[in-house]
């Protein structure tokens, strides 16, 4: 499963956002360091279900009416501070936990209502730029910290005639996620010392922010957006070199806990929702709707969905393929329609997508039939979103 973790100063939002997109009981609360241990829950990607091109709705378990809903998992970990790399606040530990995500949502203060250290201060005080600058920078510092420490290891392998540079750097990395395929792409981008033994802390550290810019992509969630200065919004839509999503977790955790309770009826992501029953509304309540509906006109949605779709289908470049057993029905052997729907990186081939099923079901591949059109399709024909896929494999039943 995907791993998508929320990066941040303390009293950011990312709590609430956590909370929001998992409906998972966590600590929220007006002071650094509320989270101390990593939180990890499951939470959404939305795309549109192929039901929609069908005559009635597949009933899964995650569509909504066509809405479907594609299971990825979140990570809340402890807030960063400057100086995390060398371990102030909770920093190592913060940045431990950062080796296994695939992409990273850097949650930002918008309103400037906190400084560096995540202590309130007056809105529009502190500057949400340098927040941007200062977790990358932190990640970055941290990742040559952990090369340089190493860094005798690959001297050492140097020694050997049979010393490949690209294979020590790969066995060092690993445990960051980097593939051989990573450090390759990476030294190949930026230029270096062929002996270790010439390398200065300048070339570890411009591998290691190469290495993390590839392996760890970033979306900025400009979160407090309702509440943020237009300077601020203005600021970050043009002075920032990632993907901005601007978002009011909070408004987000508002509507989630109103449709749970039969208030409103809202699908995460919806870019606006309805009041079920007036008479059942009191009119704080009204109010508080209507507050949140208004911060959804301004910024297309809550931010929170938006987020998290932007992280998983245009940072990971991943698409949804759906498997079945019957081509003609859509269902799987219990006569399920759609059940099952996998993320697959761009350019996947239905061999790929029967590995994501099972091991076996890929060793066994023998052909594949696009569902939508009843044809067979070749092994490498690349899969697009929405595909629904029949794989004819001798591991199938």
């Amino acid at each position: 499963m995907i791993t998508v973790a929320l990066a941040g100063k303390p009293n950011a939002g990312k709590s609430t956002l956590y909370t929001a997109a998992t409906m998972a009981d966590v600590d929220v609360a007006n002071y650094p360091f509320t989270t101390i241990d990593a939180n990890r829950g499951v939470t959404h990607v939305r795309t549109e279900c192929p039901c929609l091109d069908r005559e009635e709705r597949c009933g899964a378990e995650n569509c909504r009416d066509g809405k479907r809903y594609v299971p990825v998992e979140l990570l809340d970990v402890a807030g960063l501070v400057p100086g995390a790399h060398e371990g102030k606040g909770l920093g190592n530990q913060f940045l431990d936990e950062l080796t296994n995500a695939d992409v990273i949502l850097n949650v930002v203060d918008a309103s400037g209502g906190t400084d560096a250290e995540g202590e309130p201060v007056p809105v529009g005080s502190h500057d949400p730029l340098e927040d941007v600058d200062f977790i990358e920078r932190e990640m970055d510092l941290w990742l040559a910290g952990i090369i340089d420490r190493n860094w005798e290891s690959v001297e050492r392998k140097s020694r050997s005639p049979d010393f490949d540079l690209e294979e020590a750097l790969t066995d060092l990395l690993t445990g960051f996620g980097a593939t051989a395929a990573d450090v390759t792409a990476v030294l190949r981008s930026v230029e270096y010392p062929a002996d270790p033994f010439k390398w200065a802390d300048a070339d570890r550290e411009r591998l290691a922010r190469s290495l993390r810019r590839r392996t760890k992509p970033i979306v900025v969630v400009a979160n407090k957006a309702d509440v943020a200065p237009q300077e601020h919004i203005d600021r970050l839509r043009e002075e920032t070199d990632q993907p901005v999503v601007f978002a009011a977790a909070d408004g987000e955790l508002g509507l989630r806990r109103a449709a749970e309770a039969g208030i409103v009826a809202y699908d995460p992501g919806d870019p606006d929702f309805e009041i079920v029953d007036d008479d059942a509304v009191s009119e704080s309540q009204r109010e508080g709707l209507e507050g949140i509906r208004d911060v959804m006109d301004a910024f297309e949605g809550t931010g929170v969905q938006t987020a998290l779709n932007t992280a998983v289908y245009d940072r990971l470049d991943r698409f949804t393929a759906y498997p079945v057993q019957d081509a003609a029905k859509w269902t799987d052997a219990r006569g399920n329609v759609l059940p099952d729907a996998f993320l697959l990186r761009a350019g996947a081939t239905p061999k790929d997508l029967a590995y994501a099923v099972h091991s076996d079901i890929g060793e066994g591949y023998l052909h594949a039939i696009d569902a939508r059109s009843s044809r067979r399709i070749g092994e490498d024909h690349e899969l697009s979103e929405g595909d629904v896929i029949k794989i004819v494999s001798t591991a199938g039943p």
